[in-house]
């Protein structure tokens, strides 16, 4: 109470009608990222999944977006670390170009999916993503064009600095990210795109092309991927196969008879 007995808040002054007007109490704006589906394509990914889900956490706790995973027939606990992180499942034929035509083709007919994110299952995105994204999204601009990530390792190793700034180079030079940097594009872009292709391979150079140069923008924030392969098939063997790889693409080597080689 006020010193003459009065309440301290502040009353609504009277309409034309001698009436006080009601102040209706304001309401939150609504989260732009509640319009976006991530889709993520498994095959026993459970020892990754745990983490790239949890980078997708808001200050809550829960999810900052809808997430769909698609799964190509996992026999490890995929589903149920899914579903224990509160992410929503699926399945389509095994191979990731048949996995991300299923889920684009299933974020489409969400009439609450605005934009969609493909992400890889062992990828956790970097401290920051959320505004990143946010930006990028609300900007009526960005309906025509589409976005990655950089990309990053989780090793600070000198082949995997190396791996980094190769990749960075071929983005900045090329405009060709992998699949891996993410894709972030609006529903209408995508539909106009045909979406992903069912490819054995080659599937995120694919779109890219059709995306293009001049409507590709890359994010200020990471994709942080897991250098297990590296490490494990060794670094210049597998960046090599990756090169020989889009090399034969460009030439073009059916993707079917490049997937004999990337194994």
């Amino acid at each position: 109470m006020t010193p003459d007995g009065h309440s301290p808040h502040r009353h609504a002054d009277p309409g034309a009608n001698g009436r006080s007007a009601r102040t209706e109490p304001l309401s939150a704006p609504p989260d732009p990222l509640a319009r976006l589906t991530i889709v993520i394509p498994t095959l026993d990914a459970a020892a990754h999944l745990t983490r790239g889900l949890a980078s997708l956490r808001a200050a809550d706790g829960a999810l900052a977006a809808a997430v769909l995973i698609v799964d190509g027939g996992s026999r490890d606990a995929t589903f149920d670390v899914a579903t224990r992180l509160g992410a929503r499942t699926s399945t389509a034929p095994r191979g990731r170009g048949n996995q991300l035509t299923a889920g684009g083709r299933a974020a489409l007919a969400d009439p609450d999916c605005d934009w969609l994110l493909f992400l890889h299952a062992d990828t956790a995105l970097s401290p920051g993503w959320q505004e990143v994204v946010t930006r990028f999204i609300t900007d009526p601009a960005n309906r025509s064009r589409a976005a990655v990530f950089r990309f990053a390792l989780d090793d600070d190793s000198p082949q995997a600095r190396r791996l980094t700034a190769m990749v960075d180079w071929r983005v900045r030079r090329l405009a060709l990210p992998y699949g891996d940097q993410g894709l972030l594009i609006h529903r209408d872009l995508y539909a106009d795109l045909g979406g992903h292709r069912p490819l054995p391979l080659m599937e995120d150079v694919d779109i890219i092309r059709r995306i293009g140069r001049s409507r590709l923008t890359v994010l200020d924030a990471s994709a942080i991927t897991s250098a297990e392969r590296w490490r494990r098939e060794g670094w210049w063997w597998r960046s090599s196969r990756n090169v020989a790889c889009l090399a034969l693409y460009y030439l073009g080597v059916p993707p079917r008879l490049i997937k004999k080689l990337y194994g």
